[in-house]
């Protein structure tokens, strides 16, 4: 059982750790593209998908979900000055006096809601392959795409508040 368990390692396809994705290619392409952003979706992770390893399964969920990683974290940091400013907008309000609705807790359900959208959208995306191995790709490819445009939003929100 133990051959065959070192038989199945050494035969197995490139692995996670094999795979090579480079963050700077997305952060090169938004500096470079700063007019149309969102023609970076997928850049960086297409370059690692057509590296050695990357076309199998696992070497296309891990060059998505790297892609996606970075597309959250840009989402967290435009999420978080957003909010700041929210706070900030909300607190001048309230000192005048002013009627208007909170930014902030229509910000969080906004975000929230999106949550639920991407996650529900992601799944539907997934059930498309009928359990088949392309389900696991297809959910990580939609949930990097819409962490990208839910990040350029929030980031455009961002950059109207400067």
């Amino acid at each position: 059982m133990r051959v065959f368990a070192l038989l199945l390692l050494f035969a197995a396809p490139a692995s996670a750790q094999d795979i090579t994705y480079d963050p700077a290619l997305l952060t090169g392409c938004l500096q470079a593209n700063a007019a149309k952003p969102d023609s970076c979706i997928g850049a960086a992770s297409k370059v690692c998908l057509d590296s050695e390893g990357g076309s199998s399964t696992v070497g296309t969920v891990s060059c998505l979900a790297a892609e996606n990683a970075q597309w959250d974290a840009l989402l967290n940091t435009a999420y978080e000055a957003v909010m700041a400013d929210a706070e900030a907008t909300d607190a001048e309000m309230k000192e005048l006096g002013s009627a208007a609705a909170p930014q902030v807790p229509a910000l969080r359900e906004m975000q929230r809601s999106w949550i639920a959208f991407r996650d529900a959208a992601c799944g539907y995306e997934a059930t498309r392959w009928g359990g088949g191995s392309g389900a696991g790709p297809a959910a990580t490819g939609c949930a990097m795409e819409l962490t990208a445009r839910q990040a350029l939003r929030l980031q455009a929100y961002a950059d109207q508040q400067r």
